[in-house]
């Protein structure tokens, strides 16, 4: 088990040190994600920012994600069509539910970044860290938006994650660095021992950290 978010991130970053060097960005899926991408930015010295998804929940079931929106221009949605049409999704409920996770990515991209314009990842090999993954929803968005970017790269970066889920990732990143592939897998925060929630000021914190260490 890994003693809290910080110290799987210190451990990803030691698996990702070969990496050291090149022109490297780390975007973090807030809010887990940010503490590991942070301990991953210090080891490999590379700037750290965040990549914007929720996922859209189903009806009912509010924890069950039936896919997910990633912030861009325009806003990419992935929806898993036998989940939603398990949980009697519909179309009113989805356009509401991407309303509403639409709102929410304006928030935080207010309250993470203010002013500040998105990083630009073009040339760049793009590191994607999360503190886990469950069902890959939110990571797949994610890759389906940087496989637009330009990005020269993309690496995905977990501590743990369900071997089956991984295999489906791993046809969508260029590489993926997953330390911990426990089968059965239950839920991410099983393989914690502190998995407090991550509150927004603490992202904001992270992300000010991150740039003094490169200042």
């Amino acid at each position: 088990m890994f003693a809290d978010r910080t110290d799987a991130g210190r451990q990803l970053g030691a698996a990702l040190s070969g990496h050291r060097g090149e022109p490297l960005l780390v975007l973090a899926l807030p809010r887990g994600g940010v503490p590991v991408g942070l301990e991953v930015a210090r080891v490999l010295d590379a700037p750290l920012d965040v990549i914007l998804v929720r996922k859209l929940r189903a009806p009912a079931h509010p924890e069950l994600a039936i896919g997910a929106i990633v912030d861009g221009a325009p806003p990419q949605l992935l929806l898993d069509d036998q989940l939603v049409a398990a949980t009697g999704a519909t179309q009113d409920h989805i356009a509401a539910e991407k309303a509403r996770q639409l709102r929410e990515i304006e928030r935080r991209r207010q309250a993470y970044r203010g002013g500040r314009p998105a990083p630009e990842t073009w040339g760049r090999t793009v590191i994607v860290v999360d503190d886990g993954i469950a069902t890959g929803a939110t990571m797949r968005i994610a890759l389906k938006a940087l496989a637009r970017s330009g990005a020269a790269r993309v690496i995905v970066a977990v501590p743990v994650a369900p071997p089956d889920v991984l295999e489906k990732i791993r046809a969508e990143a260029d590489e993926v660095v997953c330390l911990r592939t426990p089968e059965p897998f239950h839920a991410v925060g099983l393989h914690y021992h502190d998995f407090d929630q991550t509150s927004d000021e603490e992202v904001v914190r992270a992300l000010a950290e991150a740039d003094r260490n490169r200042a």
